[in-house]
Protein backbone atom coordinates (compact mmCIF):
# COMPACT_ATOMS: atom_id res chain seq x y z
CA UNK A 1 0.00 0.00 0.00
CA UNK A 2 1.36 3.44 -1.09
CA UNK A 3 0.18 6.54 0.82
CA UNK A 4 0.33 9.88 -1.20
CA UNK A 5 0.29 12.87 0.54
CA UNK A 6 -0.37 16.50 -1.37
CA UNK A 7 1.12 20.00 0.03
CA UNK A 8 1.40 23.13 -1.12
CA UNK A 9 -2.13 24.27 -2.40
CA UNK A 10 -3.77 27.50 -1.51
CA UNK A 11 -5.17 30.81 -2.71
CA UNK A 12 -2.92 32.94 -5.21
CA UNK A 13 -3.94 35.72 -7.40
CA UNK A 14 -3.85 35.32 -11.30
CA UNK A 15 -0.52 35.32 -12.69
CA UNK A 16 0.99 34.07 -9.68
CA UNK A 17 2.71 30.48 -8.84
CA UNK A 18 2.27 27.56 -6.64
CA UNK A 19 4.48 24.52 -6.25
CA UNK A 20 2.47 21.74 -5.02
CA UNK A 21 4.01 18.61 -3.30
CA UNK A 22 3.39 14.97 -3.27
CA UNK A 23 5.34 12.69 -0.63
CA UNK A 24 5.08 9.16 -1.46
CA UNK A 25 5.03 6.64 1.59
CA UNK A 26 7.47 3.51 -0.29
CA UNK A 27 10.62 2.67 -0.96
CA UNK A 28 9.40 2.03 -4.15
CA UNK A 29 9.01 5.34 -5.36
CA UNK A 30 11.49 5.54 -8.17
CA UNK A 31 9.68 2.22 -9.82
CA UNK A 32 6.23 4.57 -9.64
CA UNK A 33 4.93 6.79 -12.89
CA UNK A 34 3.60 9.68 -11.03
CA UNK A 35 0.79 11.96 -12.36
CA UNK A 36 -1.02 14.79 -11.43
CA UNK A 37 -4.80 15.38 -11.50
CA UNK A 38 -7.43 18.33 -11.07
CA UNK A 39 -10.84 18.48 -10.29
CA UNK A 40 -12.93 21.63 -10.59
CA UNK A 41 -16.22 22.04 -8.97
CA UNK A 42 -18.82 20.01 -11.36
CA UNK A 43 -16.56 18.96 -13.74
CA UNK A 44 -14.60 15.81 -14.07
CA UNK A 45 -11.57 14.59 -12.76
CA UNK A 46 -8.87 15.47 -15.66
CA UNK A 47 -5.06 14.59 -16.59
CA UNK A 48 -2.72 17.29 -15.60
CA UNK A 49 0.47 16.17 -16.22
CA UNK A 50 2.84 12.53 -15.53
CA UNK A 51 6.13 11.57 -14.89
CA UNK A 52 8.07 7.92 -15.75
CA UNK A 53 10.41 6.98 -13.33
CA UNK A 54 13.28 8.04 -14.73
CA UNK A 55 12.59 11.67 -14.68
CA UNK A 56 13.03 12.51 -18.00
CA UNK A 57 9.76 11.56 -19.91
CA UNK A 58 7.17 13.56 -19.17
CA UNK A 59 3.67 14.60 -20.53
CA UNK A 60 1.08 17.30 -20.47
CA UNK A 61 -2.36 18.23 -20.61
CA UNK A 62 -2.93 20.77 -23.20
CA UNK A 63 -3.81 23.07 -20.29
CA UNK A 64 -0.54 22.95 -18.85
CA UNK A 65 2.19 23.38 -21.33
CA UNK A 66 4.22 26.14 -20.97
CA UNK A 67 2.90 26.65 -17.85
CA UNK A 68 3.46 23.79 -15.14
CA UNK A 69 6.59 21.95 -14.84
CA UNK A 70 6.57 18.21 -13.39
CA UNK A 71 9.68 16.72 -11.41
CA UNK A 72 10.33 14.27 -9.13
CA UNK A 73 13.34 13.55 -6.62
CA UNK A 74 13.53 9.93 -6.26
CA UNK A 75 15.68 10.37 -3.18
CA UNK A 76 13.32 12.20 -1.30
CA UNK A 77 10.08 10.09 -2.46
CA UNK A 78 8.53 13.37 -3.60
CA UNK A 79 6.46 14.68 -6.93
CA UNK A 80 6.38 18.38 -7.60
CA UNK A 81 4.23 20.18 -9.86
CA UNK A 82 5.54 23.72 -10.76
CA UNK A 83 2.50 25.94 -11.57
CA UNK A 84 3.06 29.12 -13.31
CA UNK A 85 0.89 32.22 -14.90
CA UNK A 86 -1.90 30.19 -12.81
CA UNK A 87 -5.67 32.13 -13.69
CA UNK A 88 -8.84 31.25 -12.60
CA UNK A 89 -9.57 28.21 -15.15
CA UNK A 90 -7.01 26.56 -12.86
CA UNK A 91 -8.83 26.33 -9.83
CA UNK A 92 -9.26 23.11 -8.76
CA UNK A 93 -8.61 20.67 -5.82
CA UNK A 94 -4.76 18.84 -6.94
CA UNK A 95 -4.61 15.43 -7.00
CA UNK A 96 -1.17 13.15 -7.55
CA UNK A 97 -1.25 10.03 -8.44
CA UNK A 98 0.70 6.15 -8.41
CA UNK A 99 1.07 3.51 -10.97
CA UNK A 100 3.20 1.19 -12.51
CA UNK A 101 1.26 -0.82 -15.27
CA UNK A 102 0.07 1.81 -17.06
CA UNK A 103 0.39 2.87 -20.83
CA UNK A 104 0.59 6.63 -21.51
CA UNK A 105 -0.55 7.14 -17.97
CA UNK A 106 -2.95 9.94 -19.17
CA UNK A 107 -5.91 8.10 -17.66
CA UNK A 108 -6.79 7.80 -13.97
CA UNK A 109 -7.33 4.02 -14.31
CA UNK A 110 -3.57 3.89 -15.33
CA UNK A 111 -2.62 4.89 -11.32
CA UNK A 112 -3.27 2.38 -8.36
CA UNK A 113 -2.89 5.01 -5.52
CA UNK A 114 -4.05 8.40 -5.04
CA UNK A 115 -3.48 11.24 -2.75
CA UNK A 116 -6.33 13.17 -0.79
CA UNK A 117 -6.13 16.20 -2.85
CA UNK A 118 -4.97 19.61 -2.20
CA UNK A 119 -6.93 22.99 -2.92
CA UNK A 120 -5.99 25.19 -5.25
CA UNK A 121 -7.81 28.63 -5.45
CA UNK A 122 -7.17 31.03 -8.17
CA UNK A 123 -8.36 34.92 -7.92
CA UNK A 124 -8.85 36.92 -10.63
Amino acid sequence: QVQLVESGGGLVQAGGSLRLSCAASTRFFSSYTMGWFRQAPGKEREFVATIRWTGDNTSYADSAKGRFTISRDNAKNTVYLQMNSLNPEDTAVYYCAAGRWGTRFIAGDEYDYWGQGTQVTVSS
